[in-house]
This record gives C-alpha cells, structure tokens and sequence, in this order.
C-alpha cells in the first residue's frame, strides 16, 4: 500500500464505509481459537476435517469452512503448538500496535481471501500456513533487526529467519507444478498487495539517487595536483601547497621529499 497522506485518507475512508474492520484485538481472538481448536482435535482428531477449507464441501452448503480453517492449527504437537501460538500473539500485539487494527484486520481478511482463491480455483491453500506466514514476513519487513529468542534459547535477528523461510519456500516453489505456484502466490497476496509499492517506489528512489550522484560525480572538475603518496588533492584540501621533487613526482609539503645535500 502506497505510504504519506494519501494512504491515511484511504484508511480514514475504509474505516467509515466498513467500521467493523477496525475492531482490535481480532488477532489475538484467533490465536485462542487456535488454542480451543488445538485441544478439541486432539480429544477428536477427525474434527478438524469439519473446519478445512474444502471446496467441494462448501460448494454443498457448508460455508462455515470459509473462516473456520484459520482456527486449525497445522501442528499435533503440545511442544510446537506452545511456541506457534506464543509467537502468534506476539506478531498479532506487534503488527496491531505498528498498524491499527483496520490496517492488520484488511491484511488478515486479504490473506484469506487469497487463501480462498487458492483452494478454489488451484486446488491449493486450503490450510492457514501461507497465512500466518504472511503475518511473520510482515513483521519481519517491518522490523527486520528485531531480535527474538527463538525455542526461547537461540537470538536471533528476524530477518535471517524470513530469509531462510524465503529460501525453503523458493525451493519448494521450483519443485511444484504451474497450478501448485499459483495456489501459493496467491495464498501470499496480502502480503504483495501491502509491500510491493513500497518496494518498487524504494527501487526507483535508489535508482534516481544513484543517478543524481553518477551526475554530480561527472559534473565535478578534474584535480590538477595530486600528492603522489597519499593521493590528497586541491580538490580535497584546498589549503595543500603542491611541490614537483627532483624525481619529477608531485608531493603536498607534508610528504616532499627531502632534497639531497
């Protein structure tokens, strides 16, 4: 999304026509159905087929599935389910307090609308993994120096976490057919909806920068004395007297050489 003014409007506007969209604590609300989830399935595993995002089912009238699969936690294990659902709060507090909560619910509602999309016309998506990932590369563009304690022993800068996650996804994407690409691109739309202008709009900054300097660079006029032993200039040091020695060098004072007696 398009940063200055021009953004704030937009959210103000949003806000009006969908005041919903700005409830807090949507997130965290989430996070303990997960939690609720978690521990139902593991009483009935087969409970969780009635939550998935499942077309077909569905398209037979069971559109509670729609929503309800972001409740389905995509681990079985009381030790990862701790520290998923510790880390999924923290990035739900993080990017509301960063955003607002009709920033962060738009990003939220976006990601599973690209996750439905996914599971209905490329047959992928149907879980909330791609989502949830999209909340942490989120923060992790946001504040990518942030420091975690990861399994609460190792810390560690954010951004080396996404990279690897960047690298795994990449490799996996390569190995996946056309229509399993396609499930997860879109399964990852929010997050390219949020944070592709911004990237562009950088790109073109730095490329305009770099020019403005190969410019000025060019515009500069060439030195005409240059001491031959630390390469000082008039350009650089206008008070330096230059002096040629008898080897026919060019010295500033400082290094001339000392004339043979």
């Amino acid at each position: 999304m398009s940063s200055g003014p021009a953004e704030g409007k937009f959210w103000t506007r949003l806000e009006r026509f969908a005041p919903w969209l700005g409830t807090p604590g949507v997130l965290k609300a989430v996070v303990l159905l997960n939690a609720l989830t978690f521990l139902l399935v593991s009483m009935e595993p087969a409970y969780a087929a009635n939550l998935a995002l499942i077309p077909e089912k569905i398209m037979q009238g069971e559109v509670w599935r729609l929503a309800t699969y972001i409740f389905v936690p995509q681990t079985q294990s009381w030790f990862w389910i701790f520290f998923l659902l510790l880390f999924m709060w923290f990035l739900a507090s993080a990017l509301e307090q960063h955003w607002g909560p009709i920033k962060l619910n738009t990003f939220y509602l976006l990601g599973m609308t690209g996750c439905t999309i996914a599971a209905f016309f490329f047959g992928g998506g149907s879980s909330n993994t791609f989502l949830n990932l999209s909340l942490f590369f989120a923060f992790a563009t946001i504040a990518p120096n942030y420091e975690i304690f990861l399994f609460l022993i190792v810390r560690v800068k954010v951004k080396y976490i996404a990279w690897v996650l960047v690298g795994i996804y990449a490799l996996q994407f390569a190995l996946l057919p056309l229509s399993a690409k396609m499930a997860m691109i879109a399964s990852m739309a929010n997050y390219v909806l949020f944070f592709a202008p911004g990237f562009f709009r950088d790109t073109r900054e730095r490329q305009r920068n770099a020019a403005r300097l190969q410019k000025f660079q060019a515009d500069l006029p060439e030195s005409v004395h240059r001491c031959t032993v630390c390469g000082r200039t008039e350009l650089a040091a206008p008070e330096t007297d230059f002096r040629v020695a008898a080897d026919g060098e060019e010295y500033c004072t400082e290094h001339l050489p000392n004339r043979p007696g």
